[in-house]
């Protein structure tokens, strides 16, 4: 390992690419994979309500986490400001629950690249491409800050100018123009359509959304190597509307009109690219090649997570050894600032995660799955818990929000929609496990909530930590800190 003498991160991340990882944290096997079993089981109606409740939850999350890095742009992101604003015991677990969670994902993703390859290249045995792609994520983030962000914007052009293409050719298939009649609403009004399943399908399909949103809050992380955090960041939350409508609610749209929503494709339950609601609409105009073209999108997106998953839970181990949270040697940086350490740890718990699926039943990895399942909605609510008391004390002080480089609106019903709803999406995971008694499967959906109280619980009792008191909290200090 590289000597070194650094002790911070370098701002070089540009506007451009902060504000595609915030795009390419929106768009990804969500809305290319799993929006057709949303449609099948909610109707089109139902996962347009899902989505748009979804979107509107995360908007305001974004604003949160928006006002919050730019008064602090600091890698350790809503874990730091928990620490600063809240209980330092809450910014530690949500700092271990973070990693933990991409650590876990990163396995996920290179899994999923492995038998995306196998459309391909079915002779290939599935490992080496793991390796590959796990080889090829590292060196991406190991060779400098500027590596990652570039790969990601361009990642995420390719997500974004597949979805352009698909509404377009959609919405030429939906008037006739692209051969063929046109279906006009139809789709929509079949058979019970269109909101299939009624009020507990859509409370059903609410998770799949919120999954699918998961990721963009990426961005805040990204903020502590920003060049101009104060400008990139509320660029980035500003546009995060404008996606949500176009990349999520009018993509839902068009497969909903084109696609009836009983179509047995839309279930996908062989997860085989053939049937993604994208290649649906794709064949239905007459594009042959679509399931191909899909793929190698489907692939990149995977990558993509991949790569920002590496990232981030690297940055989030690192402040936490800065913090004095984490081993200290997490927080070493060697000359060109990569906190590799703490990358090294993130690549291995990624790689034996992966292991853990070619052995046995698979149980190890799927409960290892299953245990970071809920950890992007505990980062949420972290969020709207941080942004509320932040907002709180600085009104409290006397300070003045017009000083503020980016206030959220809406203050204090966005924070408080967020909380809310993220809660009832923790809570309802696997409802029905519950109320049939199935408690195995229980314990196997909501394992996360008691590791994350008993890291929080658990260091509060052992630093005999306390709630930081409103009017005790120093935003002088913060400010000549962040200079």
């Amino acid at each position: 390992m590289e000597s070194t003498g650094q002790t911070s991160l370098q701002r070089k991340l540009k506007t451009r690419h902060m504000s595609m990882i915030a795009i390419g944290g929106a768009i990804g096997t969500g809305l290319f994979v799993a929006s057709g079993k949303v449609i099948h089981d909610a109707g089109p109606g139902g996962a347009l309500v899902s989505y748009i409740v979804i979107g509107i939850m995360v908007y305001f999350l974004m604003t949160s986490l928006g006002e919050l890095t730019t008064f602090m742009p600091v890698s350790g992101s809503f874990s730091t400001y928990s620490t600063k604003f809240v209980d330092p015991a809450l910014g530690v677990a949500l700092g271990w629950n973070y990693w933990y969670n991409w650590a876990i994902t990163l396995a996920v993703d290179i899994a999923t690249g492995s038998m995306l390859m196998e459309y391909w290249f079915d002779s290939v045995d599935s490992i080496v491409w793991s390796a590959l792609f796990l080889i090829l994520l590292f060196g991406l983030n190991y060779i400098s800050v500027k590596g990652y962000g570039e790969s990601e914007y361009w990642f995420a052009f390719i997500k974004v100018a597949t979805v352009v293409i698909f509404l377009i050719i959609g919405v030429l298939t939906i008037i006739g123009l692209m051969g063929g009649e046109a279906v006009g609403f139809k789709n929509f009004t079949l058979d019970d359509g269109p909101f299939h399943g009624g009020f507990f399908a859509i409370l059903g399909v609410f998770m799949v959304a919120g999954f699918s949103f998961q990721g963009t809050e990426i961005v805040g992380v990204a903020a502590g190597e920003s060049e101009d955090p104060k400008k990139s960041v509320p660029k980035s939350v500003k546009q995060v509307f404008w996606r949500i409508l176009l990349f999520y609610i009018l993509a839902i749209l068009v497969i909903g009109l084109l696609i009836p929503y009983n179509d047995p494709r839309l279930l996908n339950e062989s997860e085989s690219v053939a049937y993604s609601p994208f290649t649906l609409v794709f064949d239905r105009a007459g594009l042959a090649f679509a399931a191909s073209v899909m793929n190698a999108v489907i692939l990149t997106s995977v990558l993509s997570a991949g790569n920002s998953g590496m990232y981030v839970a690297t940055r989030m181990l690192w402040s936490l050894a800065k913090e004095g949270q984490a081993p200290k040697i997490f927080a070493m940086l060697n000359k060109r600032s990569i906190p590799v350490p703490a990358l090294l740890l993130t690549t291995l718990v990624g790689a034996l995660t992966f292991l853990s699926s070619l052995f046995g039943d698979k149980t190890v990895y799927t409960w290892l799955i299953n245990a970071s399942g809920l950890s992007g909605f505990i980062a949420w609510v972290g969020i709207a818990i941080c942004h509320y008391r932040f907002r709180k004390a600085y009104v409290a002080q006397g300070l003045d929000l017009n000083d503020l480089p980016y206030r959220a609106k809406w203050f204090p019903f966005g924070p408080i929609f967020a909380f809310a709803l993220c809660m009832i999406i923790i809570l309802g995971q696997n409802y029905e496990a519950i109320l049939q008694g199935k408690w195995l499967d229980v314990m196997s959906t909501y394992i996360t909530l008691p590791i994350f109280l008993l890291i929080w619980l658990g260091y509060k009792f052992a630093k005999k930590t306390k709630v930081v008191p409103i009017d005790q909290i120093d935003f002088d200090a913060i400010r000549k800190e962040m200079k």
